[in-house]
């Protein structure tokens, strides 16, 4: 789209032009109540991290699009401020890997979809891969975060010896060894994830023993205490 503009010279001779008119992207009702809870877009931070909201798309562990129209990762801007650190020092190690976020905030009426989602399984197990709405994930305080490595000159991502939301032993950290020795994962499965490791622990995130994907910012009873629950 375009903008006619007419301009007249001191000879009264017309100049007409166009000039492109930068459509403002549409926000959603989703997106405007994670913006109006103060949480903030990562990549107008930091416009190198990459985003593919799992939970926006069937490309996910009971394959339905929770998040529907919502494609942008948000964060509290000093949980944002953690994540840039560790994209960036990714980027000295090989300027060609960039973090890519699957999940970020996850407001706490998709936890309780989430958890239904796996009510076939007993509650004991089924809080190994999904934490109960009763009691809160990270995620629903935007202090956790979802997200592996990705090769933008390959354009792929690296291996991790197994997909996102993948549930079983494979994807333990606590469990890489035993896997490792059973020929069950390769060395560059385990190098890419200490990879990814590395980098957001320098930037002061807590990993998981369950989920080689998964990023804390903080602890839980820290988070319940110093951020709002996302609804």
């Amino acid at each position: 789209m375009t903008e006619v503009i007419i301009k007249e010279s001191k000879d009264s001779v017309a100049y007409i032009y166009e000039k492109p008119i930068v459509l403002e992207p549409i926000i959603g009702e989703f997106e405007q109540s994670l913006i109006n809870q103060g949480l903030v877009n990562i990549q107008k931070m930091d416009s190198s991290l990459l985003v593919d909201l799992k939970y926006s798309t069937q490309d996910n562990f009971f394959e339905e699009d929770v998040y529907q129209d919502l494609e942008n990762a948000y964060l509290p801007s000093e949980v944002a401020q953690m994540l840039i650190i560790a994209n960036t020092k990714l980027q000295k190690i090989s300027p060609k890997y960039r973090l890519l976020v699957f999940d970020a905030v996850r407001p706490h009426k998709i936890q309780r979809i989430l958890w239904k989602a796996l009510d076939s399984l007993p509650v004991n197990l089924r809080k190994a891969y999904v934490a109960d709405p009763e009691i809160g994930s990270l995620h629903n305080y935007g202090c956790a975060v979802d997200l592996s490595v990705y090769d933008i000159q390959k354009d792929t991502l690296l291996d991790m010896g197994t997909t996102y939301d993948y549930f079983g032993y494979l994807a333990y950290p606590r469990k890489e060894d035993e896997m490792l020795e059973k020929r069950l994962l390769k060395e560059e499965h385990i190098a890419n994830r200490e990879l990814l490791r590395s980098v957001m622990k320098a930037a002061g995130f807590r990993t998981i023993r369950s989920e080689w994907w998964h990023f804390n910012s903080t602890t839980l009873a820290f988070a319940k205490s110093n951020y709002s629950l996302i609804e």
